[in-house]
């Protein structure tokens, strides 16, 4: 695969967010109240995304900000959507 190819491929990431439970854990407090931010075509712009919100959010130590590969939940056994 070319070089360019490989920066043009679309690998979805969604950034999402929202008030835990406990700290360490994965539980959301509120699921109504998910911080929905977006979605990505790649892992650089997705991280950039996570990285501004969790600093806005640096405040409240249960807050915390995630981000999925969407492309790997597409197509499981590659990584690549179908």
């Amino acid at each position: 695969m070319s070089e360019n190819t490989a920066e043009s491929k679309q690998l979805l990431h969604l950034v999402f967010g929202g008030e835990l439970t406990k700290l360490g854990g994965v539980e959301f407090r509120d699921l109504e109240k998910l911080d929905l931010v977006g979605i990505y075509p790649n892992f650089e712009t997705a991280q950039r995304a996570w990285k501004s919100k969790a600093q806005q959010t640096v405040d409240n130590a249960h807050m915390r900000y995630f981000i999925v590969h969407m492309h790997k939940l597409l197509d499981p056994d590659t990584g690549k959507a179908s």
